[in-house]
């Protein structure tokens, strides 16, 4: 959807990272969701391109960047990587501090990033997200059934990755269509994006890695900062969906203030799909939050 603007990529260690950057002021970094891409920054990035520098970027194993090899501890897929992969993105534009706004999984890579690097992150706003280790310890019946996905990516492969290969547009639609607002909340050119990358020879791999590590080395880190008493120095905003599980099944602020020392958020009226659904409600809490 972005052809119109100018591509960039970023190699780190064998991977090669998709990019784009556009507009003028601070810089601000767009972290996408699953199973998606940075399309999904479609409908806010004419409006925050007017006061920001935004770079985007698609996560390795998604969108247009490439999918690692799979590990037994799944490290290439850790939050802890992706978030070097940001710093590496950033620096590459340019920028050594910069804002964040993040999705669903690129809202677990900014976690990660703000706590391995509080000097990179000024401000960060999340996007329908609860720390990851308190979602998974505190694992209802009622998040099981809506968040079925993360119980079944994280099984043994190669079954879930041989499924979403199969078939992979009727993963997207399902994923992503049987969530508050349906496909209707979503462009037809951003879905057929979707439906293109995860097509991709690797996608189904690398998103089955992506959740092995979530389960796996990501709560070992994410334990770590606990038991060192690791609070995120910046402040954190957070808006959750109305409609979504995680504000359902979770106190998102109560989560955050035991992770973060400075923390503000609400709901909005929505789904899990924020910035599709409630395009001009994200950038004003942008501007405000940002700015």
């Amino acid at each position: 959807m972005f052809d119109h603007l100018p591509s960039r990529r970023v190699e780190r260690e064998g991977v090669s990272l998709h990019t784009r950057c556009l507009g003028n002021g601070p810089p601000l970094l767009l972290l996408h969701g699953h199973p998606q891409s940075m399309a999904m920054w479609h409908r806010i990035l004419p409006a925050l391109a007017g006061r920001f520098t935004v770079v985007l970027m698609d996560l390795r194993g998604y969108g247009d960047s490439t999918r690692p090899a799979p590990g037994p501890q799944h490290t290439a897929h850790s939050k802890r990587e992706m978030a070097r992969d940001a710093i590496a993105v950033m620096a590459h534009h340019g920028f050594d501090r910069f804002d964040v706004l993040a999705h669903d999984r690129g809202a677990r890579v900014a976690h990660r990033l703000a706590a391995d690097h509080p000097k990179a992150v000024r401000r960060l706003m999340l996007l329908d997200i609860a720390p990851t280790l308190s979602m998974y310890e505190q694992t209802t019946e009622a998040f099981a059934r809506a968040y079925w996905h993360w119980f079944f990516l994280i099984q043994t492969g190669p079954l879930p990755e041989a499924l979403i290969a199969s078939d992979p547009v009727r993963y997207v639609r399902s994923v992503m269509g049987n969530r508050h607002a349906g496909l209707a909340a979503f462009d037809a050119d951003a879905l057929a994006e979707y439906e293109r990358c995860v097509a991709l020879p690797g996608t189904a791999v690398s998103i089955c890695e992506d959740y092995r590590a979530s389960a796996g080395i990501d709560l070992e880190h994410d334990r770590a900062d606990v038991n060192d008493k690791v609070l995120l120095a910046q402040p954190l905003h957070v808006l959750w969906g109305e409609h979504g599980a995680v504000g359902r099944c979770f106190d998102v602020l109560a989560h955050w203030r035991a992770r973060a020392g400075q923390v503000s958020g609400r709901s909005l009226p929505c789904g899990h799909y924020i910035a599709e659904e409630l395009p001009d409600a994200v950038v004003e809490e942008a501007f405000r939050f940002f700015t």
